[in-house]
């Protein structure tokens, strides 16, 4: 069905004069003259077939049928403002969605995302988190974060972030069993998670101490969690000693709620990438973020 509507131009002068209580001020809100205004209102009136406003000497005051139909006027508006206002910012926001393993997210992505969305309103983050394999990601990601570097068709890849691995533990630990060389964990509980079960390993025989492995009979106590996070979480609880990443770990250090007992030997620099399969490699959402993380990961955000 056709509608029948009024001049638009009209019902906009009649309705900033409505709202403004003057001729004067609608012609400014809009950009016109005052004369503009008078004639728009007279062509709405004579199309309507009634007048909508009382003209006194240095003001007008709207009539009952003008003040009725104002509020319907204005009202749309409203809602035609609104509408307008979404329909832009759908436009202008992206959604990113990004696949990273739960550790780091909870470590080192959180508490620094922030400043990407203080800088980037636009663009909206949606973390996944896993520690699956690049080729055995089932769902679309716009970027994948995993250490490494890992092989993959149709990724490109960028390192962003580096770190060491050494033993951690509450410093309220210590006080009961002290760590003068590695051989005194034997009195200690290893913290150990499911997901990288040969971390331990590894160190102790950098260290020089691989009877102290699990299972061995000179061996301590040991606490396998499912997670990596929850043996950081176990280590600031006093549960045990955790191997510490020391990108993942270094707040809880630096305020000490968290010591290593050991300088040396830190495990071959663990390694961070961002991948993104090589036709968003151009999109300007996926740039931004991978140019945000080397900038966190060089500690300049």
């Amino acid at each position: 069905m056709k509608r029948h509507l009024p001049p638009l131009n009209s019902l906009r002068a009649f309705e900033a004069a409505a709202r403004l209580g003057s001729f004067k001020a609608a012609a400014a809100e809009l950009f016109v003259t005052h004369g503009a205004i008078s004639r728009h209102i007279q062509q709405l009136e004579a199309w309507l077939g009634a007048p909508l406003f009382e003209r006194h000497n240095r003001r007008v005051t709207l009539t009952d049928s003008g003040s009725r139909y104002v509020a319907e006027v204005s009202a749309v508006f409203d809602r035609l403002a609104l509408a307008t206002a979404q329909q832009l910012e759908q436009g202008r926001h992206r959604v990113l969605r990004v696949n990273v393993p739960a550790t780091f997210t909870l470590r080192w992505l959180l508490p620094r995302l922030s400043t990407f969305q203080l800088s980037h309103p636009g663009i909206e983050v949606r973390l996944t988190t896993s520690n699956e394999p690049l080729g055995s990601l089932t769902q679309g990601f716009d970027l994948v974060i995993r250490g490494g570097p890992q092989a993959a068709d149709g990724y490109l890849a960028r390192e962003f972030l580096s770190e060491a691995r050494l033993p951690v533990c509450s410093p309220a630990l210590l006080k009961q069993h002290p760590l003068q060389t590695p051989a005194d964990l034997r009195h200690h509980t290893l913290l150990h998670a499911a997901t990288y079960p040969a971390m331990w390993s590894e160190w102790l025989t950098a260290a020089g101490v691989p009877e102290l492995q699990a299972g061995h009979s000179q061996a301590g106590h040991a606490l396998t969690l499912e997670h990596f996070y929850l043996t950081l979480q176990a280590a600031l609880d006093g549960l045990g000693v955790a191997m510490g990443p020391m990108a993942l770990v270094a707040d809880e250090v630096a305020e000490g709620r968290l010591i290593m007992p050991f300088s040396s030997p830190a495990l071959p620099s663990w390694r961070y990438f961002v991948y993104m399969p090589k036709e968003r490699a151009a999109d300007p959402a996926v740039t931004a973020f991978c140019a945000w993380l080397e900038a966190a990961g060089r500690g300049t955000v």
